[in-house]
């Protein structure tokens, strides 16, 4: 079996589908985003993906999480007692 083969048959599947083509490998960073929309942990997503170190997760997918930098604004004016 040629290593295309398998791409092959997802771009088929895809065209078959109606949907849009994109990278096999876009299926990694699409699972990735749903994982941590649903609050999975960062380490969570770590051994899904297969990463060795959890800093390659981290660098490669925390973008992902805009709401993130609300959440823990938010989780520090309540800690200080801050009104807003």
């Amino acid at each position: 079996m040629s290593p295309d083969f398998g791409y092959k048959e997802f771009c088929q599947f895809l065209t078959r589908a109606e949907l849009r083509h994109v990278r096999f490998h876009d299926l990694r960073h699409s699972c990735a985003s749903l994982l941590f929309a649903k609050g999975c942990s960062l380490r969570l997503v770590m051994e899904i993906l297969g990463h060795s170190q959890i800093a390659i997760t981290a660098n490669l997918y925390t973008h992902l999480l805009p709401e993130a930098d609300r959440e823990a604004a938010g989780a520090m004016q309540a800690l200080l007692g801050a009104k807003g």
